[in-house]
């Protein structure tokens, strides 16, 4: 019978820290972190979230003790399922390429009994997890608890960002509970497990193959604003002690799932120490920055996080949020302009509605705009923001969108396009009303 230690929900707060945590008294070795004995009769285990040569700044890796090693299982068989994961987007097979702008309908809860894991489906990216370089854009859709099961990543680390339904998430560092309007970030390699105890679930995830998620500089902006570190939550260690029982161990590699045995639970570290460990943030927390005078500011301002590339600047993706905040400025177009990006722009939305469209971008749904095609309000909303009386608004109360962006082509996958059945064909219309208002007698006022 399984005898579980825990603190349930209990977190450390900050942003990059060296934590350390232990379940039991002294079970983190004193001084060192490999004795030629444990405390607690415990095995010792590194994991490494960048080579052992990178810069200390950069350097991200943790200890575990552990009841038992992660290398006692089965060897690793393929996982099959009816739709593959895609790992290589530079692979014409996996992707439907078109410029076009595309808007999906909110994707379908499963009727089958449907884990975290099996709900999974890729939606868009570029690059290719073999060579670690690129991004890619995933929904979740779930109706069960992923029992005796664990899943980790070998492929990059996930952004999660649940819609609709609580996670409630085991790791091997310790629990945490994900509500809707918070996000978790789950390193590479971690194992965990995804437990609904609000029932179906769904939502986005963003994975990078290369780097890591870090806060943004602030610039001229000074030492505070947008994301405060002291917000980010990790846990604290738990763990499970039991004798025999089997569980599954899921492991995504190279775009493709395995499945390996065990008979026992891989949630048995007593004690952790280092900097590389999953955390969540509460997206209510977020400090908008705006402006107070003229002009609708680049939504850069709103970045929550961000995973750099090599060019400094741009980003191989940024986690953007278009939060409850007041709008104020004087003699402006206030919603988002019209705009063609050199970035790729995938949105989201958690709950409410977006400033920017007057319908069918709902809950549960998403869009993206690709590389330099064309994009902004509907014509229902620059009809009526080009007249509408500018005083003060307090602005998306009762909403929270999101945005993936990337340097990065994305390109839709096969089950996006052409499997999901949510692409809605007629989005290409919400621009069509836009009429002219060219006058070629127009004279300044003061004239």
């Amino acid at each position: 019978m399984a005898k579980e230690f825990k603190n349930d929900y209990k977190y450390q707060p900050g942003f990059g820290n060296h934590f350390s945590s232990e379940a039991l008294p002294d079970a983190l070795p004193k001084g060192q972190n490999t004795p030629q004995l444990c405390p607690y009769g415990l095995y010792a285990e590194q994991l490494s979230g960048t080579a052992f040569t990178v810069d200390r700044k950069h350097n991200e890796r943790s200890w575990i003790y552990r009841i038992r090693p992660s290398v006692c299982h089965t060897p690793f068989e393929p996982f099959h399922r009816k739709t593959q994961l895609v790992g290589n987007y530079t692979d014409e097979a996996n992707v439907d390429i078109t410029p076009n702008q595309l808007r999906w309908s909110p994707f379908d809860i499963p009727t089958e009994p449907t884990d975290f894991v099996e709900g999974l489906h890729s939606i868009a990216g570029a690059g290719d997890v073999g060579v670690k370089h690129g991004m890619a854009v995933l929904v979740y859709a779930a109706n069960k608890s992923m029992d005796d099961t664990a899943f980790y990543n070998s492929d990059g680390d996930f952004l999660i960002v649940p819609q609709q339904g609580r996670l409630d998430i085991t790791t091997e560092f310790g629990k945490i509970l994900v509500h809707p309007n918070e996000i978790c970030v789950i390193q590479r390699g971690i194992r965990y497990s995804v437990a609904l105890p609000d029932g179906p679930s769904r939502g986005y995830i963003c994975e990078v193959f290369n780097g890591t998620w870090t806060l943004p500089d602030l610039g001229p902006i000074g030492a505070n604003g947008l994301a405060n570190g002291r917000d980010f939550q990790t846990p604290v260690a738990a763990f499970v002690h039991e004798d025999v029982r089997p569980f599954r161990i899921v492991n995504k590699y190279g775009g493709r799932l395995f499945t390996a045995k065990q008979d026992h639970t891989p949630f048995d570290v007593v004690a952790w120490h280092g900097n590389y460990a999953p955390f969540k943030y509460n997206l209510a927390h977020f400090n908008t920055i705006n402006s107070v005078s003229y002009d609708h500011i680049d939504p850069s301002i709103f970045t929550v996080l961000t995973c750099k590339s090599e060019k400094p600047g741009t980003a191989i993706a940024d986690f953007v949020i278009f939060p409850p905040r007041w709008s104020v400025q004087e003699n402006t177009f206030r919603p988002p302009y019209f705009h063609r990006n050199c970035m790729s722009e995938f949105m989201g939305l958690i709950h409410g509605t977006y400033e920017a469209k007057q319908g069918g971008f709902v809950p549960g749904g998403a869009s993206l705009h690709s590389m330099m095609t064309p994009h902004g309000p509907d014509a229902p909303t620059f009809d009526k923001a080009s007249v509408e009386e500018l005083k003060p608004m307090y602005i998306a109360k009762g909403t929270q969108a999101f945005m993936f962006e990337s340097s990065m082509q994305l390109q839709p996958t096969h089950w996006a396009i052409a499997e999901s059945g949510k692409v809605q064909h007629d989005y290409f219309k919400a621009w069509q009303g836009l009429k002219s208002n060219f006058d070629p007698n127009w004279k300044p006022a003061s004239q």
